[in-house]
């Protein structure tokens, strides 16, 4: 028996935090097209866990606590804007999506090209800093 479900739509699910978690997921949807599934706030409105939906994937978000968890993670911001991964977004049109993404404030650092292995694409970063490469290239 296998210990890779096989019934779910996506078997990868990125994890993020944010130190305004309300605005990141308003700005994601805004930015990208994410749609919200479940958001679960606290009582101080900070968000203790988020997922957004896109196409047949997900990202699962929550604001930044100080718990055993949290403390093995650290933002773009406190390592000087760098990060150590980043998401891809399959999109039908890559065009689009980024005047979406730049109309939203987005920090385009990889401008849209069409790439050498196929696709089209480009790179940007969210008010926080964490990395988003999106394009028409798909992989599978």
């Amino acid at each position: 028996m296998s210990a890779i479900p096989k019934n779910t739509k996506a078997s990868v699910v990125p994890c993020l935090r944010y130190r305004d978690a309300p605005a990141a997921i308003a700005w994601l949807c805004r930015a990208f097209g994410f749609e919200q599934q479940l958001v679960v706030p606290n009582e101080d409105g900070s968000i203790a866990h988020a997922q957004l939906s896109f196409g047949n994937g997900m990202v699962m978000l929550s604001s930044i606590f100080d718990t055993e968890f949290g403390r093995l993670m650290a933002q773009p911001g406190a390592l000087g804007n760098l990060n150590s991964q980043t998401c891809y977004l399959v999109v039908a049109d890559a065009d689009a999506v980024y005047q979406r993404a730049r109309e939203a404030g987005a920090a385009i650092v990889l401008d849209i090209k069409d790439e050498d292995y196929g696709g089209r694409g480009f790179t940007c970063r969210d008010p926080e800093g964490h990395l988003w490469s999106l394009g028409t290239y798909d992989p599978w």
